[in-house]
Parts: C-alpha cells; structure tokens; sequence
C-alpha cells in the first residue's frame, strides 16, 4: 500500500487503523502507528519515498491495535496522559476490555512488545504543528488532531466506519454520552469544511461526513431505546449483548460478544444513574426496567 495525499504536508497510509503521516522540517510524525508483523518496514519505506525519516510518534489512544508496532519504529511516542497506562500495561488493557485478565489469545489484539510512552500532552495543546481536540467516550483521554494546515481532522475511534458497526454491531465506547458529545463536536468541524479521519473507516467531509456521523449517533440512541424494550423481562448482561446482535443482524463470535459487553455494561451503567432500570437478583445478576 502506498501513502495517500491528503495536503501539502499530510499523508494517509491505509489500514484498520489507517496513519496519519504530518511531513515537519526535520522529519515525519505519524498519528497511531498501528499494528501488524511487517507494518513498520512499509511505513519506514513509504515515509523514506517523501525524503525524511520518521521524527516522532503521537497517538490518539493507547487500544493495542493503534500502537503495537510503536517500539519498532524506535521514535519517542506522545500521548494524552489519561492513556498511558492503558498503553503501557497490557493488562490494563485487558481489564478495560475483558473487566479482568482475558484468557490468553482471547483478545483480537496483543502487545507484541513493550511499548514505552516518552511524554504526555493535554486537551488543547499544540503538538506537532497539530491541536489535540477532545474526542472521549470511545476510551478515556480519546484524543483528535486538528491539522488547520491541511484542513483536517484525525478523530481517531470517536467515531467509525458504517462496515464496522455493521459488523460488530455496537460503536465501542465506555461512556454513551461523552461519545454522543464527541459525535455533536466532530459535526462542528465538519460544517466548517474539515476532512474527518476515523481510524477505522475511509475519510469523509460534508454531506458524507455528517451522514456518516449521524449513521454513529443513531445506533448509540437506538441501542438505548432497544435497552429499555429488552429490559421489560430480566436479563443479564450476556443475554443482553446476544440479543443486541441478533437485533443487528450481527455473526455471534465468542471475541464480538466480548467487544460488545464492554458498550452493554457502559449504557447499563448511564440507565441505572437515570433511574430508568434497577438490579435484581435473579440466579445472578439481572438488570430490568425499574417499576413504579
């Protein structure tokens, strides 16, 4: 795969994550590596072809699949500081997705070696000729790049592409309303005419943009809408997360079923703070609609 132009000095090297490549005097800065045995040889080539070297890291959040081959391309590695032991430790990451330490192999993604994060930034920073833009929701210090040089804006999983919901089922997230807030900011840019990048999904801007966007929003408050109709009947979280996906049309795999528990405890959690479902004790743990 080659790198795409996207502006005077930024590029997009293609994959589920796609990276950003921000071309600086002295170097090259890329947004979310990614992941995969031979990714950093072919971005190191295709960086090589526009006649730097890559000068530093950045990445948006620290899920494995962002940042796995970071120590390979051997370039300090920033990041919001709400991230870094997510992105330092595995097993915080496996606690974030799987609520404890997951089976071995079980997630779809690992940490291949240890990543090292070199320094931490803030919301409203300027970084590398970029501004980090608050995108939480998806994980706690989910962070945007805001490029006004090239008109765009790296959202990294703020928000994703309409063929992942579709196959998974759920947007994941871990706070229904700060990615529904994230969602609400992201369409601001894009009515000013900003490029937006999900990292999982193609660019988008204007009417695709916003369309792509809403097609986020309405799942998430469909989801919870669905919530409230299943919940008339006790039921526990597993259950709730199956019928959840058949509702989607969605392949019950035992790795999608994990992924979508982790939205499925995230908007029970946003219904009980609401007063709108209450727990029970039915041979385990059990949520339904509260009554009276």
């Amino acid at each position: 795969m080659a790198l795409r132009k996207l502006g005077d000095s930024a590029y997009l090297y293609p994959g589920s994550p796609s990276t950003l490549v921000r071309v600086l005097e002295g170097g090259a800065v890329l947004v979310d590596p990614g992941h995969g045995s031979g990714r950093h040889k072919d971005l190191r080539r295709e960086i090589r072809k526009l006649g730097v070297e890559i000068k530093t890291q950045v990445a948006t959040h620290g899920h494995a699949d962002h940042i796995a081959v970071s120590p390979r391309l051997e370039a300090p590695l920033f990041m919001h500081r709400f991230e870094f032991s997510i992105a330092e430790s595995p097993l915080n990451r496996e606690m974030l997705t799987f609520g404890s330490k997951a089976p071995r192999g079980f997630l779809i993604f690992q940490f291949p070696d240890e990543v090292k994060v070199h320094a931490v930034f803030e919301w409203g920073d300027e970084i590398f000729g970029m501004k980090a833009i608050k995108l939480s929701g998806h994980s706690p210090g989910m962070t945007g790049f805001l490029d006004e040089e090239n008109g765009l804006l790296y959202a990294g999983d703020s928000f994703f592409g309409e063929r992942v919901i579709i196959s998974v089922g759920l947007p994941y997230l871990i706070d229904p309303e700060l990615f529904k807030t994230s969602i609400r900011e992201l369409r601001n840019y894009s009515e000013k005419g900003y490029l937006l990048i999900p990292s999982h999904g193609k660019p988008v801007k204007g009417e695709e943009a916003t369309e792509l966007l809403d097609f986020n929003l309405n799942r998430v408050e469909e989801t919870e809408s669905l919530m409230l109709r299943l919940l008339e009947s006790p039921m526990g979280m597993d259950e709730l997360a199956f019928r959840i996906m058949e509702h989607y049309g969605v392949e019950v795999t035992p790795q999608k079923l994990a992924l979508n528990l982790v939205p499925v405890r995230a908007f029970i959690a946003e219904l009980y703070n609401e007063g709108k479902i209450e727990a029970v004790v039915d041979r385990g743990l059990k949520w339904r609609v509260r009554r009276g």
